[in-house]
């Protein structure tokens, strides 16, 4: 996957069936990408499948036990081609996903490109280090924002 010619590497992802990629494999290929490889990828209706899928599995990676009585929601815009806007809504033990952008007040949003959004769901970058460096930027509650990633099962690469 570390060929640098990112047709091959775009031909090779674009033929990944991501439903069926663990999380732990999903890390080790984001891991093994530069964030330039990353963001070249990312364009189109392999965008769409990749961003999906992702949003698709927080349910299945969130932490009840960890959230506890926690209720918010979480607004993600994530830059690109074009902007994609996805919410997490977490409450009463549950988190559910919706693609677009509600009515509803979010308690923290979280906005990033590409590669910096894919480097962090896939446990390959540090949120704090990431704000630090301005690659995410945060509105509103910075500290449910730098706490989130305990709320989920993040693979390790």
């Amino acid at each position: 996957m570390a060929d640098n010619s990112s047709g091959n590497l775009t031909g090779e992802l674009a033929a990944l069936d991501f439903a069926a990629v663990s999380p732990p494999e999903f890390a080790r290929i984001v891991k093994g990408l530069s964030a330039r490889q990353l963001g070249e990828v990312m364009h189109g209706e392999l965008r769409a499948r990749v961003l999906g899928e992702v949003f698709g599995r927080m349910r299945q990676q969130f932490r009840p036990e960890a959230a506890g009585q926690l209720r918010a929601l979480i607004r993600w815009k994530i830059t690109g081609d074009t902007d994609e806007v996805y919410e997490t809504a977490i409450a009463d033990g549950t988190c559910t996903v919706s693609a677009g952008r509600s009515d509803a007040e979010p308690r923290t949003t979280l906005v990033m490109g590409d590669a910096e959004f894919l480097k962090l769901v896939s446990g390959n970058g540090n949120p704090v280090t990431m704000f630090m460096m301005r690659k995410l930027k945060v509105a509103g509650d910075v500290g449910l924002a730098s706490g989130l990633t305990r709320y989920f099962d993040i693979p390790k690469a």
